[in-house]
């Protein structure tokens, strides 16, 4: 997939020191390419230390876009014409952290809204009444990410994709918002942005699809959607082995869920309860026959579905399936995500 690996940072070309011809202007600007692709190198290592998940290219095609668009502040390039904000590991770019009043920031809970799995990595932020914010998807935390994912924390957990780049991401987010009514916003500034958008990701062979070939085929992979819809994608061996179904369908595990959240008194609540002990137990015959899935469905929904009771199963059921599959960042995640999680306190870089 064009554009999707790790490359090596980005110089002009240049010919030797020793053989430039006009040393006071050549050599000045060949010093300077250096320094430039050692501070390209320099960031790129800083934001996959302190995050622990590899960037895809596009996120950093896409910071040089943004500054092409508005040098002083690459992240609010797409603030007037659609509401949109670079956060998250562009924060590192920014070098926001480096301000940070806190000395130790959780990179793991920075623009980390309340529905958000471990999987999900928010990079842009818009609307703040809806909570509207995207980020990358990803399958593995030692993988790149599969897609963009939209999500809007006040309204619940649904995340849509949003094809598998920015530019994509971000064009599409442009051509939904003209079709809504009464969104009023220059349409010469947001003709001169999507033409922008369409050229730059033309030049870098990005595809501009809500759903590319490789998501296609990743939903080939996926056992089954889960609540917020972008479901989850586990190994499945020649005998079938990897994932058995949830004996509820997400229409009966929701009505369970409701029952258990609005139960009037703990009495009410235990017996709501009945159900989901009784999927644990199945669950744990599954993790011993190895079909790691089906616990790594029913921690995801119930984590979806929010409610605080749930939090002792969920960290009961998640981290234990992450480890299963070898996917033991998500777990950690998680964990400090259920310590802290709100919808609030979303900035870990609050400047000092």
């Amino acid at each position: 997939m064009p554009g999707r690996g790790k490359r090596k940072p980005k110089c002009l070309p240049q010919a030797p020191i020793t053989q430039v011809q006009t040393p006071n202007g050549d050599v000045k600007k060949a010093k300077e390419d250096q320094i430039d692709g050692k501070m390209e190198e320099v960031m790129r290592e800083e934001v996959e230390r302190l995050y622990k998940l590899r960037m895809p290219e596009d996120f950093y095609q896409f910071w040089e876009f943004c500054k092409g668009l508005r040098a002083g502040c690459p992240q609010d390039a797409l603030k007037e014409t659609l509401g949109l904000q670079l956060v998250g590991p562009f924060d590192i770019l920014a070098k926001k952290h480096k301000s940070s009043s806190s000395s130790l920031p959780n990179f793991h809970l920075h623009c980390r809204y309340f529905y958000d799995p471990p999987e999900y990595q928010t990079i842009i932020k818009g609307n703040a009444d809806t909570q509207h914010h995207m980020g990358y998807f990803r399958d593995l935390p030692d993988a790149l990410p599969v897609f963009i994912g939209e999500n809007e924390a006040k309204k619940g957990y649904t995340i849509t994709q949003m094809g598998d780049n920015i530019f994509a991401a971000v064009l599409l987010f442009l051509q939904k918002k003209r079709k809504e009514r009464g969104y009023q916003k220059d349409e010469a500034a947001l003709d001169r942005l999507e033409k922008d958008l369409k050229r730059e990701a033309e030049r870098l062979g990005l595809p501009l699809d809500q759903k590319t070939k490789a998501m296609k085929q990743r939903e080939k992979k996926v056992v089954t959607k889960t609540f917020h819809g972008a479901g989850i994608v586990v190994p499945i061996d020649k005998n079938d082995v990897g994932y058995r179904e949830l004996p509820e369908t997400d229409a009966s595990l929701k009505k369970i869920c409701k029952a258990i959240a609005e139960a009037k008194n703990d009495e009410e609540r235990m017996n709501a309860f009945a159900p989901i002990q009784e999927m644990i137990t199945f669950v744990q015959f599954a993790n011993d026959e190895c079909d790691y899935g089906m616990g790594y469905e029913l921690g995801i929904d119930l984590f979806c579905y929010g409610s605080h009771y749930f939090y002792k199963v969920v960290r009961q059921l998640l981290p234990m399936a992450y480890n299963l599959l070898k996917r033991g960042l998500f777990g950690e995640i998680l964990e400090a995500h259920l310590t802290s999680r709100s919808h609030d306190n979303l900035d870990q870089l609050a400047p000092v």
